[in-house]
């Protein structure tokens, strides 16, 4: 979502660190492409205004205009501005009351229904609670059916509702019947308009009278702008929200309500939704969003996503397997689902520090997601025989596979040929043998004609210069970050 606001602000801090003393004048001219950054980041005028002043007057101190590294100073500063703006600190959501209620307010297709299942999925995973979710929208068509049929998806409780009930009975009846079944949290999926209106507030009013949630969380999708700022405004001041979620995060909107929400309603922003699985819901770090908009990456979320997404069984299993040099396509498919759960190659390069100016340089190349779907649908046309033994596939076999994944024999005999070397070099890693070592010949060693030194020298040096771009550092930070975590192997 902040792609261009961070490729913009990187090429104010890129001028900034070049000046080796900065001066009025050239921070004055680094505040004014930051401000224009946010601006066209949709940005609230008034809250760019305010942050920017906040951030020239601590730029324009003595220590930082005379310190040995002013850029990084001020790339510092606005650093922590940013995270002021977003709200600080990550803000927990309140589950007293037996059972917490929580009420999701917003207007339609802003994502509450969805946003509902996710936040039940949420609690009962990472808080250990037995969630119960109440269609209280008898409104928009199917909209009762639609929480249904997402519950019965998540294996979660559900109000039996119906489109003839009235709204505020319903969520009364819910909380009831909550308490004496043991749930003990409810979740209130209210209506939503395509605008606001009077019978709209009425109505949420009421049902907050009856029930008296701990939270009233506004939805608002974060590609309409400075709209869900205005209308989370709004909002807030007929129902006194306590707290904003932000659907649609991983769209390619400029995140301008994002930035600008939290200055303009006083309320913090406590959950965003990074995609459209039920598992794509996400609290809210305003440290994290800050370093993420700066190019730094963001660490802590990675881990985060590899732990929750990956079973310490598994990956122990894995792990015997690949020592005892049992690893077979079957494993191989597995890794890559395993891989594709965390998100996009890009987006997980966006986390790691150094990795977006990599993205950035390798230009239009694509990340391989073709590819990974393409060797999967490949492994997919074998027999279970086929991908735990591949030298079974023969070449009346390598045809066949071919023509159930729409993909060519000689594509199927490559897939074998690099799994086949993969192995082998596996075997020897996990042995702890190493590479093995061969010969060398110097390039100038006596009885080689002159091309043939040549040639050699040419060989070495291409050889030089593969081996050190092939591996950056990011690269290493994207293999030991994405596919390690807390010692446990999760990638060959």
């Amino acid at each position: 979502m902040f792609d261009s606001l961070t490729d913009r602000l990187d090429d104010v801090f890129r001028k900034i660190r070049g000046h080796a003393r900065l001066t009025e004048d050239n921070v004055q001219e680094a505040l004014r492409e930051v401000r224009l950054a946010l601006l066209e980041a949709d940005v609230n005028f008034k809250v760019v205004k305010e942050f920017v002043e906040r951030v020239r007057e601590r730029a324009m101190g003595q220590d930082v205009l005379k310190s040995l590294t002013p850029g990084q100073q001020v790339v510092k500063i606005v650093h922590d501005e940013l995270i002021e703006l977003l709200g600080g600190q990550a803000q927990t959501l309140d589950l007293a009351g037996k059972p917490a209620v929580i009420m999701l307010v917003g207007l339609q297709g802003s994502g509450k229904t969805t946003t509902a299942a996710k936040l039940a999925l949420m609690l009962r995973r990472e808080h250990k609670r037995k969630p119960y979710l109440v269609p209280a929208d008898v409104y928009r068509p199917a909209a009762i059916d639609q929480l249904h049929k997402l519950a019965s998806q998540l294996d979660i409780a559900a109000f039996p509702s119906t489109p003839d009930q009235n709204p505020v009975d319903i969520c009364s009846a819910a909380v009831a019947e909550a308490e004496r079944s043991g749930h003990d949290v409810v979740l209130l999926d209210t209506a939503g308009r395509l605008h606001i209106d009077e019978t709209l507030m009425d109505e949420l009013v009421a049902i907050k009278t009856a029930t008296k949630p701990g939270e009233i969380l506004f939805v608002a999708d974060a590609m309409t702008g400075q709209d869900a700022v205005t209308v989370a405004a709004a909002f807030n001041e007929r129902l006194d929200v306590t707290g904003i979620v932000l659907t649609k995060m991983d769209g390619d909107a400029r995140g301008g309500a994002a930035l600008s929400v939290r200055q303009v309603t006083g309320k913090a922003i406590k959950l965003v939704g990074t995609g459209e699985k039920t598992a794509d819901l996400e609290i809210f770090h305003p440290d994290r969003v800050a370093s993420r908009i700066l190019g730094m990456g963001d660490i802590l979320t990675l881990i985060e996503k590899a732990q929750t997404d990956v079973d310490a069984e598994e990956a122990a299993d894995m792990e015997r397997k690949l020592r005892k040099a049992q690893f077979t396509l079957e494993d191989f498919r597995i890794q890559m689902r395993r891989v594709k759960k965390l998100g996009s190659l890009e987006g997980l390069m966006k986390l790691i520090p150094g990795m977006s100016q990599v993205r950035k340089q390798l230009g239009e190349v694509e990340m391989p997601e073709k590819e990974m779907t393409r060797v999967e649908a490949i492994i997919n046309s074998m027999t279970r025989a086929e991908r735990n033994t591949p030298k079974l596939i023969t070449t009346s076999r390598r045809e066949r596979i071919a023509r159930g994944s729409g993909t060519t024999v000689v594509e199927v005999s490559q897939l074998l040929k690099n799994f086949s070397q993969m192995q082998k070099m596996m075997q020897r890693m996990m042995g702890g043998k190493g590479l093995p070592s061969m010969p060398k010949m110097p390039p100038g060693m006596p009885g080689m004609s002159a091309a043939a030194k040549a040639k050699a020298a040419k060989k070495k040096k291409e050889k030089r210069k593969n081996g050190k771009n092939a591996n950056p550092s990011g690269w290493r930070n994207f293999h030991n970050v994405v596919f390690r975590a807390k010692g446990e192997l999760l990638w060959p």
